[in-house]
């Protein structure tokens, strides 16, 4: 099965006090990604990835997403700042599973 991932996806702004942002991964990715993870998954049911917008390259964790059955993968500020990226935008995002079992 394949471990690595690409798509565009459109940032979106969590609505709180820390304006985290995220962007949510197509349903068929996340379905395999839930097959393929299943005995790697970590707190909160959580899959170590290395994400790529453009040429920034950061590793992070991707977080299911119970209301829309997919992950959401969060967009730290300083990969945002670097991107020229806001809320709403729309980006190519590649993710790699990493620490598999």
């Amino acid at each position: 099965m394949n471990t690595t991932y690409r798509f565009d996806a459109r940032l979106w702004e969590y609505p709180g006090h820390a304006a985290w942002h995220f962007v949510t991964l197509p349903q068929d990715h996340a379905d395999e990604i839930k097959v393929i993870a299943a005995p790697s998954t970590r707190g909160f049911g959580s899959v170590r990835v290395e994400a790529k917008i453009n040429e920034t390259t950061w590793k992070t964790s991707i977080f299911p997403d119970a209301k829309s059955g997919s992950y959401f993968l969060p967009i730290k500020k300083a990969v945002r700042d670097t991107c020229n990226l806001s809320a709403g935008d729309s980006a190519n995002i590649t993710i790699i599973l990493i620490d598999l079992a």
